[in-house]
């Protein structure tokens, strides 16, 4: 999502209204943790004061993540809302002030921001409210399985079934 900043510079004081749908499945390669993550859709509005824009947006989408108990997909929808502030200055510096970001050329560039508050919305666990993914879920694997809460029969050993039934008749004699 790129506005040249002529465009920006036009509107004067009025804010500059935008909204799109921003592709940004590249994220569900970055991160392991997204399985699918669909086109967003971004509106917001630019000010422009002097050298200063400031960008006020909300992202809306949804993405896919494993269940943290039984691994099956869970969508996930998101709404985020977001404030980024930059300096069209050449002499402003990142360090000056670390909220405010600089821009270099002649196109403001909001899709790398969409990203980052994207990625900082991924919750670190998510559940499945459905009861078949519960039953999906892996019962053992490499060093643990699932034990449940019922006593477990004793199991007797086939070759000692034998000489248990002549113990038994050798007490009944």
């Amino acid at each position: 999502m790129k506005f040249p900043l002529q465009k920006l510079k036009q509107t004067g004081d009025e804010p500059f209204y935008f909204e799109d749908d921003v592709d940004i499945r590249e994220l569900a390669q970055l991160n392991n943790d997204i399985r699918r993550i669909s086109p967003v859709h971004v509106k917001g509005q630019a000010m422009t004061r002097g050298n200063d824009i400031t960008v006020t947006f909300s992202i809306d989408g949804e993405m896919v993540l494993p269940c943290a108990r039984t691994l099956v997909d869970v969508t996930y929808p998101f709404h985020i809302d977001a404030l980024e502030a930059f300096n069209l200055s050449p002499y402003h510096t990142e360090e000056d002030d670390s909220e405010v970001h600089s821009v270099n050329g002649e196109v403001l560039d909001l899709t790398p921001y969409i990203k980052e508050n994207v990625q900082l919305e991924i919750p670190t666990r998510v559940f499945s409210n459905d009861d078949e993914a519960h039953e999906a879920a892996p019962q053992e694997g490499k060093g643990w399985q699932v034990v449940t809460e019922e006593p477990e029969e004793k199991k007797v050993d086939p070759r000692m079934a034998k000489l248990q039934s002549l113990l038994n008749e050798e007490e009944n004699e």
